[in-house]
């Protein structure tokens, strides 16, 4: 199955909230952060898990209502992990399980395209900066 190239969702559809990315945000990091195989990834780097899930609250909300709240480079920090692809494949597991059980259809839709689409961004990124090569694995 293909993908559409832009995911049609609009910032009007009744379930996509600020309340709902919120949860969807912490349901997350709760299932991350006790996982066997990221949670201890996230446990060491992640000092101010508050700090952290409203970062990436606002990371979600700019991502799909386009607010603009967040102004960070979200790669940057995940360069120095020791991430492989057994992480990133676990961490979408975990994400698209989770925007399944909060959005319905399209809205889940929407946000797993997108989390594919950083997930392999960020394994790219990791592997240019180890000398490496990487073709993206999630959403082609």
């Amino acid at each position: 199955m293909t993908e559409p190239a832009n995911p049609a969702l609009h910032s009007f559809h009744p379930d996509l909230t600020e309340d709902n990315i919120a949860r969807l945000v912490a349901t997350f990091y709760g299932r991350a952060r006790e996982d066997s195989l990221i949670g201890p990834i996230f446990n060491a780097q992640v000092k101010d898990w508050d700090h952290h899930i409203a970062q990436i609250s606002d990371f979600w909300s700019s991502m799909v209502l386009r607010t603009g709240r967040y102004n960070g480079r979200p790669m940057r920090p995940h360069l120095m992990l020791p991430l492989k692809g057994e992480h990133f494949d676990r961490w979408l597991a975990l994400f698209e399980a989770t925007a399944r059980e909060i959005f319905e259809g399209e809205v889940a839709e929407a946000f797993i395209i997108r989390a594919r689409r950083i997930a392999d961004s960020f394994e790219m990124g990791i592997a240019t900066t180890r000398g490496e090569v990487a073709a993206p694995r999630h959403s082609v």
